[in-house]
């Protein structure tokens, strides 16, 4: 098949820009300009002058996908690209569907390859809510996304999700000392630190269990929601979705990656998700579990960003590890069963 000058123009221009090395580079260009082609012109006749002028790479996120954005016709679309034997894309399609059908707004998938690991979709625009979060639209961003949480909680269907287990749950924690304390600090626990660990995560796991579970989003922060032209929240990044503990999407919004909420902001809107989500659950229980549920997660972020840094070698995570860290030492003293564990994290939190 022959393709106009433009589309071999825009093939140029992507590998000037791309290593020599990539390999998959061209099989994405030729899979895309024949997607757009076949999911969107099929009666139009090739050779045809594609509005396509650009091909520009999309900032990645934490996994082993890449994006890119092109053009065609007018419209901008995004296109995903999923190594296989790293990342299926398998249930980025599953999940879609699934917020789809509750209603909510994923990107729509215009086409797919799985065996490759590509996929077509809609573009929901750069209007992220990090771009739009401040002290002042707190408020305003809470009450948009509270919908989207209460829709997923109460809509989205679970059938098949992967268990947030006893068993996941402690892995990921695990994440913490295997890859701050040894890998970060070059640091080993002393048999009672380990005991004392083990005993943390425990509660921390228990915590998590005792909750009514629910879908759950897993990443739901505001680089992950998109304010879209005609008011609604556009969702991404959700292919890593579980069966899981209904506080943990409340609790990723709430302590950001990008701001600090203060104490009574944080209360104030644990409170007013609880009413569309647990009503029936007494309020300190359910600020504890938002606590504790954020401690789990935070944990985990802390150990997740220092081994972005050492195995992917995304060194820019690193810098985000002190708020993280500042975030577990604030909710030790708030509860008497986490006492114990405030001196041992001021000493491994604060360890340059």
């Amino acid at each position: 098949m022959r393709y106009p000058k433009t589309l071999h123009v825009l093939m140029t221009d992507i590998g000037e820009a791309m290593p020599s090395t990539d390999d998959r580079l061209a099989p994405l260009q030729q899979w895309t300009i024949n997607a757009l082609h076949g999911a969107l012109a099929p009666e139009i006749a090739v050779p045809v002058a594609y509005s396509l002028a650009s091909w520009q790479s999309v900032s990645g996120d934490a996994s082993f996908r890449r994006y890119f954005r092109t053009h065609f016709n007018g419209k901008s679309y995004i296109i995903m690209d999923a190594p296989p034997q790293k990342e299926s894309v398998e249930p980025f399609i599953d999940i879609a569907q699934r917020l789809r059908d509750a209603g909510l707004r994923p990107p729509i998938i215009v086409a797919q390859q799985l065996e490759l690991g590509f996929l077509l979709l809609e573009d929901l625009g750069d209007e992220m809510l990090k771009s739009l979060l401040t002290e002042q639209t707190g408020q305003l961003l809470f009450d948009a996304v509270l919908p989207v949480l209460a829709t997923m909680a109460s809509t989205c269907d679970v059938e098949g999700l992967p268990s947030y287990s006893s068993d996941k749950l402690h892995q990921e924690l695990a994440l913490f000392p295997d890859w701050y304390l040894q890998h970060h600090l070059s640091l080993a626990m002393t048999e009672a630190e380990a005991e004392q660990w083990q005993q943390l995560t425990q509660l921390l796991v228990d915590n998590a269990l005792a909750q009514p579970q629910v879908f759950v989003h897993r990443d739901f922060h505001s680089c992950n929601l998109h304010q879209l032209p005609e008011g609604d929240i556009g969702v991404i990044d959700f292919q890593d979705a579980v069966f899981g503990p209904l506080t943990y999407d409340l609790a990723s919004w709430l302590w950001d990656r990008y701001i600090t909420w203060p104490r009574p902001q944080l209360e104030l809107w644990m409170l007013e998700a609880r009413q569309q989500l647990a009503p029936d659950v007494d309020e300190q229980c359910w600020i504890r579990w938002c606590d504790l549920m954020g401690l789990q997660r935070n944990l985990k972020i802390v150990g997740i960003f220092a081994r972005l840094h050492y195995r992917d070698n995304k060194a820019s995570y690193l810098d985000m590890i002190p708020r993280f860290s500042a975030y577990v030492r604030a909710v030790l003293p708030r509860y008497p069963e986490l006492a114990a564990y405030q001196d041992i994290f001021d000493q491994w939190l604060t360890h340059r």
